[in-house]
């Protein structure tokens, strides 16, 4: 049996979190206090596998000293710092955001979405019907993912999985300026003409659905797909050595997507073409 090797020990870090004491391994975010204290932060832009871009600023929390709200995701707990998480203040931010993202973005496939636009009681439809939108047609320009960008809310994480950070493809990027911000390839080229290896891990890190499976994209404007109907078995790639895990998302006994888990040591959710979309002779049922 071959022995672990120790790790050094992480100092602990004692601060205050909603007037409770609260400890965490030194390095650790303001967010991941929340969610080892059980509190329900809301964000879009953070990723388990990605450093934050702190580009949505829905995970802001009230530091005690501090001018401005700081976004959970990135900014690191500190010993004596005394945070709260549900101040009025924080409680308008988030709102603020929520509603001038669901103005001018559709978020009928962000998880969540609608239940914090609830909670936090957004009126986006305040702005009224003119309201700036994308009006973009979802690009279908290949066999195994759409980009529908009226979905994007431009969190960045698709370009940082396809870059430096991951893939090191390069081969997506923003594009214009201002409101006229959006993910796009070289050129604005179709998907096909780009640099893409089409690994996918762009869709496994988008929070909104933006980026999809075509499977999923065709299965919900038939009205068949069911997230509730689906059920999700994780195996090991066969077609080469390296031992990625895959979760197969299945409904109606046929494969409909297929994802990554992300404390995988091997993959951290990442995947290639064939792992990510090589699933179709499974289905081969002649």
């Amino acid at each position: 049996m071959t022995a672990i090797p120790l790790q050094p020990p992480r100092r602990l870090v004692e601060f205050t979190l909603d007037g409770a004491a609260t400890r965490v391994p030194e390095g650790a975010t303001l967010l991941d206090a929340c969610r080892v204290a059980g509190k329900d932060v809301p964000t879009l832009c953070e990723g388990d596998t990605l450093t934050p871009k702190n580009a949505c600023r829905v995970c802001v929390v009230e530091v005690e000293g501090a001018r401005t709200l700081a976004p959970a995701c990135s900014r690191a707990a500190e010993p004596g710092m005394s945070v709260r998480t549900d101040t009025e203040r924080t409680r308008h931010s988030r709102r603020l955001v929520l509603e001038l993202l669901a103005s001018s973005v559709d978020l009928s496939t962000t998880p969540k979405a609608a239940a914090w636009i609830k909670e936090y009681e957004a009126k986006p439809g305040r702005f009224g019907a003119d309201a700036a939108r994308l009006n973009e047609e979802p690009k279908v320009d290949n066999d195994l993912y759409v980009r529908d960008y009226e979905k994007c809310i431009l969190c960045y994480k698709c370009v940082d999985a396809c870059g430096e950070q991951w893939q090191n493809t390069f081969a997506i990027a923003v594009a214009g300026r201002g409101f006229d911000a959006r993910i796009a390839v070289e050129h604005d080229a179709p998907l096909t003409d780009s640099a893409c290896v089409y690994c996918g891990n762009c869709i496994e890190v988008c929070p909104t659905g933006a980026l999809s499976f075509k499977s999923e994209f065709d299965m919900r404007a038939a009205g068949t797909w069911d997230e509730s109907a689906q059920s999700e078995t994780t195996t090991v790639c066969a077609y080469c050595g390296v031992g990625c895990n895959l979760t197969l998302h299945v409904q109606d006994n046929e494969i409909v997507k297929v994802t990554s888990p992300h404390d995988n040591p091997v993959t951290h959710g990442n995947l290639c073409i064939k792992g990510r979309f090589g699933y179709q002779h499974v289905q081969n049922r002649d």
